[in-house]
């Protein structure tokens, strides 16, 4: 398993469909996930500290969990099955549930919880983009949101259609 790090929810043109972007720690490989809208928000929210007036479903799920006296440890993205992400939410005492992985991402930002991915999913479905080396933080993440954007400009969900 690698860990990985949310870059962030995009929109992928021409066709609207969110995505969510996860990149490797310690890697250059980037993993896209197209998601529901429902979920993108919910990603760009706890990605943007924003706090609704009521809780959002995967509020209540963490609030959850935090009262019954539990804690989220991992999120994993274990498995890939005709172009469809499998997850997996494991819990401090090792119990296991199935998810998908944008509600797992979701929860796992808002939780503070690691993610990782299996490195079989990462060699099939993930997307090569060497480093820049720029030494200015600025610099690299504007280098990496422009990457991105070239990235969704020629990236169809039927290029990860394995069938």
């Amino acid at each position: 398993m690698r860990e990985v790090d949310v870059v962030g929810v995009r929109v992928e043109m021409p066709s609207s469909q969110p995505i969510v972007l996860l990149k490797e720690v310690g890697g250059e490989r980037y993993l896209p996930i197209w998601i529901g809208a429902a979920e993108a928000s919910a990603i760009a929210f706890a990605q943007q500290g924003m706090e609704p007036p009521r809780p959002l479903t995967h509020d209540l799920f963490a609030e959850t969990i935090r009262v019954l006296g539990h804690t989220l440890s991992q999120v994993r993205i274990v498995n890939l099955n005709d172009g469809v992400f499998e997850a997996i939410l494991v819990f401090d005492d090792k119990t296991e549930i199935s998810a998908r992985p944008s509600d797992s991402i979701a929860l796992a930002l808002r939780t503070g919880t690691p993610v990782f991915c299996a490195e079989e999913i990462l060699a099939e479905a993930g997307i090569p983009v060497p480093e820049s080396e720029e030494a200015d933080d600025e610099v690299v993440e504007e280098e990496e949101v422009e990457r991105f954007r070239e990235f969704l400009d020629q990236v169809t969900p039927e290029d990860f259609d394995k069938s």
